[in-house]
């Protein structure tokens, strides 16, 4: 499956949406995108995973590069909308404790 991903930016806030499946294949192509996002320390970014229903460990690493990156430039960036299974991916590796998550389904604020 293909990989979409969507900017919108308004009132400072970056909505970054994904749609698809988040592999090895279609990794590059978020991280292409996420990481300039990330690296300019005005923006306030939102990755919205809610059409996300799969992602494997490079998918992971990622968004723990896009963590490294927002710390170093002093933005911030949280996942929204993220999927039940596809946060018990997050919870399994205990990176929902280090990276802002807001789940869609449980409606959690981590």
């Amino acid at each position: 499956m293909n990989l979409s991903v969507s900017t919108e930016e308004s009132n400072g806030q970056v909505v970054l949406k994904v749609a698809g499946e988040i592999d090895a294949y279609t990794a590059p192509k978020l991280k292409e995108t996420l990481l300039p996002l990330v690296k300019d320390s005005s923006n306030n970014i939102q990755v919205d995973l809610e059409e996300v229903n799969y992602m494997d460990s490079t998918g992971l690493g990622v968004f723990v590069s896009a963590l490294k990156s927002s710390k170093e430039s002093k933005s911030n960036f949280e996942l929204i909308n993220v999927q039940d299974r596809v946060y018990r991916i997050f919870e399994i590796t205990g990176l929902d404790e280090i990276i802002q998550i807001k789940a869609a389904i449980r409606g959690v604020n981590e």
